[in-house]
């Protein structure tokens, strides 16, 4: 009853946490976790925030004993089908039973997680009608620990309310003032196939540190190109068909997105670099994002989407087949959901500027 009592409790802090939040996503995932330890106990964690639409990782928090081995890690994590984020169909899954106790079966457990004592691994997914925000890997070792039934349902019950937060925080990112980028030049990294940096541009370090700010004294971790990398690596294993492609935010109101591609060389097509490009994020690219944020409907997306483009009222309405009071009534919502009160607002946030 006790550990009932304690899970109860647990649920509602963070039901609460997420309801309240004004924060941005970094520091809600940094509250949530303190309130997932003393519930569910864990060694190691890896939490990343996903692209909504190509579900492709971005924005780490992690505290792993393999850091050093990041590319590896990510590699692996995206070339191995059991437990992958985008093939859970249900908020959580645990390792030990998705394997039926064999974890050899992993292809991340077996190449490197073993080698650190992982027991098991409990893989929750931030997912909604809207889609998916990101993914939580909760790692357990030494003493064959296993995650119970009991941390599995806690886990479950707070999938919600977090993936309700984790939206939230990624739509307040365009209300915010657009700040000066030091892009003043082409922004590429060129990668082997295990992810190892090869080559980069001189503006690329400055970017690397605003995404993921390192330690001082230590050079920039590039682990969004690792993830947009990976998952290239992943479709051409036939793992996973999402493109590789994620949108991040930067800073400020600033979105860029990140794109993998082959360099075409005379070398077999599986050995060939990978370059991974860095830009600012399109308007059309900014508009699903943050029509997906804010949760707006399939329908309001698309009279979003001509007014993106520059048509008016009643050139929407033709476009859309409905009457101009149709249009008018869902230009209401989509205010009312974007937290903006006229189309100039609107269309600032979403390109920008």
């Amino acid at each position: 009853m006790a550990a009932i009592s304690a899970q109860s409790r647990g649920i509602e802090r963070i039901a609460r946490l997420c309801l309240s939040t004004t924060s941005d996503a970094l520091s809600l995932r940094v509250a949530v976790l303190a309130e997932i330890r003393p519930v569910v106990g864990f060694d190691a964690h890896a939490w990343l925030l996903t692209d909504p639409e190509t579900e492709v990782g971005s924005a780490p928090l992690a505290d792993v004993p393999c850091l050093p081995e990041l590319p590896r890690l990510v590699r692996l994590k995206y070339l191995t089908p059991i437990n992958r984020w985008t093939r859970i169909e249900t908020p959580v899954a645990l390792l030990r039973e998705s394997t039926g106790g064999q974890l050899e079966r992993s292809l991340i457990w077996r190449d490197m997680l073993s080698q650190f004592g992982v027991t098991d691994v409990a893989s929750l997914v931030f997912r909604c009608r809207y889609g998916c925000w990101g993914f939580l890997d909760l790692w357990r070792s030494g003493g064959g620990t296993s995650f119970t039934d009991e941390d599995a349902a806690f886990l479950s019950a707070i999938a919600k309310p977090v993936t309700e937060a984790l939206r939230r925080c990624q739509a307040s990112t365009f209300s915010l003032a657009a700040e000066a980028t030091v892009r003043v030049g082409p922004v590429v990294l060129m990668l082997s196939s295990d992810l190892d940096v090869r080559a980069q541009t001189a503006e690329t370090n400055e970017y690397l540190r605003l995404l993921v700010p390192p330690g001082s004294g230590r050079q920039p971790i590039p682990a969004g190109a690792y993830n947009v990398a990976a998952q290239l690596l992943s479709i051409e294993a036939g793992v996973d068909e999402h493109l590789p492609v994620a949108r991040v935010h930067l800073s400020g109101g600033v979105w860029l997105t990140l794109r993998a591609a082959r360099i075409a060389t005379m070398l077999p097509s599986g050995e060939q670099d990978v370059a991974v490009t860095i830009e600012a994020s399109t308007p059309v690219e900014r508009m699903t994002l943050f029509g997906r944020a804010c949760g707006l409907s399939v329908r309001e997306l698309e009279l979003f989407e001509h007014l993106v483009g520059g048509s008016d009222t009643r050139g929407i309405a033709q476009q859309m087949f409905v009457s101009e009071n149709t249009v008018q009534d869902h230009l209401k919502s989509i205010f009312t959901k974007t937290g903006t009160s006229n189309r100039r607002t609107l269309l600032a946030r979403t390109v920008g500027r």
